[in-house]
């Protein structure tokens, strides 16, 4: 799932949500369990769904307990049904209750993510409109969650603001007009930079084209205005379709022929999945 640095990131995102849950240790397991026996646990899912962050959710326990046996049954991707055994971890019983909820945190998170997306690509199986992320994330889990949006089959936009010109309505509010922003970014990013604009209108619209704008996006704008949109672009603009997008609105922006549609909803109000751990007694 992620190597290098992005481990050493996963690694301490981990950590703190452990210091989080249990700055001062686990007060209750302490005093109930008497030492740490062995024991054995496995999550299992209690719905359909795309699983997603399977290996996080297994990291959390070698964290604590770097002899932990973890082991993958489900791998991320894989859509499963109700009572499917994802993973299982055999370490001490105290360890595996102190990494549960935040084991459990992570994996029900992504998983929500990657179904909730998994169902939108589905949506538009057979067309030529993909469906991106946005910056809405939870914080400091967007890495994670990016993961999770590719994992049920969509694409990433930028990651952050430092990996892609995307000029948005306050940028164009504060220059004067969507062309003179266009021309600014064109000038200070140079070439191989692709430069994307927010519109509101279809005046905003020609006034990007003619900036010469490589991908408009359509915030809030009508079907009917997306339509006149698609027809008037030049060739090789792309158009990308933003603003409170519901999968039921889906089939007919791809009918339009719009290139992009970006899902706010696939981070900000993906359900999580449920999915339990069930702990065993030696």
């Amino acid at each position: 799932m992620m190597k290098g640095t992005h481990l050493l990131e996963l690694d301490n995102f981990l950590l703190a949500a452990l210091k989080e849950d249990a700055p001062y240790g686990d007060k209750t397991t302490e005093i109930v369990l008497d030492g740490s026996p062995e024991a054995s646990a496995y999550f299992l899912a209690k719905e359909e769904m795309v699983v997603c962050g399977v290996e996080a959710a297994l990291r959390t326990f070698e964290l604590i307990d770097f002899k932990a046996d973890c082991r993958v049954l489900r791998k991320d991707g894989s859509l499963v049904k109700k009572g499917t055994k994802l993973a299982a971890v055999r370490s001490g019983a105290r360890e595996i209750l102190l990494g549960e909820r935040t084991a459990l945190n992570v994996f029900q998170r992504l998983s929500g993510i990657a179904t909730c997306t998994r169902k939108a690509v589905e949506m538009l199986k057979g067309s030529g409109t993909k469906i991106l992320d946005t910056r809405k994330t939870t914080p400091l889990m967007r890495r994670l969650e990016k993961y999770a949006v590719r994992t049920g089959g969509a694409t990433n936009h930028r990651m952050g603001l430092s990996d892609g010109i995307l000029i948005k309505d306050n940028h164009i509010e504060m220059v004067g007009s969507v062309g003179e922003a266009v021309k600014r970014a064109r000038a200070g990013g140079g070439s191989l930079w692709k430069i994307e604009v927010e519109v509101k209108n279809l005046d905003e619209f020609r006034d990007a084209v003619k900036a010469g704008a490589d991908v408009i996006m359509l915030d809030n704008m009508e079907d009917a205005e997306i339509r006149k949109a698609v027809r008037m672009k030049p060739f090789g603009t792309k158009i990308e379709v933003s603003g409170g997008i519901t999968p039921r609105r889906l089939g007919t922006l791809a009918r339009i022929g719009v290139d992009f549609v970006s899902m706010g909803a696939l981070t900000h109000s993906a359900p999580g999945a449920d999915i339990s751990l069930e702990i065993v007694r030696p």
